[in-house]
């Protein structure tokens, strides 16, 4: 599947279930991802500010109220 397909299904999930909150490796497993391509598509949407990431390694969806100087 293509990255730009893979972006998307990650973000409709985040979106489906608000709660979510996924180390690198789970999000790896639960997307059949390789570590590249899960490192693409996470940092991708860290940087459009859809995700951030936690203290503890985790990603969770940014709230909309978040500022970018909020994050860490």
């Amino acid at each position: 599947m293509p990255l730009d397909q893979v972006m998307q299904r990650v973000r409709r999930e985040y979106e489906e279930l608000p709660g979510l909150r996924l180390t690198r490796w789970q999000a790896q497993r639960l997307w059949r991802l390789d570590p590249n391509e899960c490192e693409i598509v996470l940092t991708s949407l860290v940087r459009a500010t859809f995700l951030r990431e936690d203290r503890d390694g985790t990603f969770l969806r940014r709230a909309p109220s978040e500022s970018t100087a909020s994050v860490l």
